[in-house]
């Protein structure tokens, strides 16, 4: 059953209100990027764990030469996930409003009466 035009502005109200925001992320990407501030913020909290231990593994073996290695691999990750940005914002705000729609037009569908068995005898 589709869902009315009401719904349908509810649902949008709901994702824009619940929706991360692509400029916080942003923010959080350019001055705490390198510590995956953006990441958790956006939900991807392993990525996020795995960003920080780059950095303070990076850090804490820079004398040698593994550190530095860490270090480049995680500038690289920053510069890629500044690009990525707007499409984990789009992707979780199509998932969000794809599961508001479930859950509406669940609630929306017509309740059957239960069907009542007549056993011949009983009353």
């Amino acid at each position: 059953m589709a869902l009315s035009t009401q719904e349908q502005i509810l649902i949008e109200q709901q994702v824009t209100n619940e929706a991360k925001s692509v400029g916080a992320a942003y923010l959080l990407w350019l001055f705490l990027g390198s510590f995956g501030a953006h990441r958790f913020y956006l939900g991807k909290t392993g990525t996020g764990v795995a960003q920080l231990l780059l950095l303070i593994f990076g850090w804490l073996t820079l004398f040698i030469v593994v550190g530095g290695v860490l270090l480049i691999a995680l500038s690289i990750w920053w510069i890629v996930d500044a690009f990525m940005i707007p499409g984990i914002v789009a992707e979780q705000k199509s998932q969000l409003r794809h599961r508001l729609s479930e859950i509406a037009t669940w609630v929306n569908q017509p309740v059957e009466e239960p069907k009542r068995t007549v056993i011949p005898g009983h009353v």
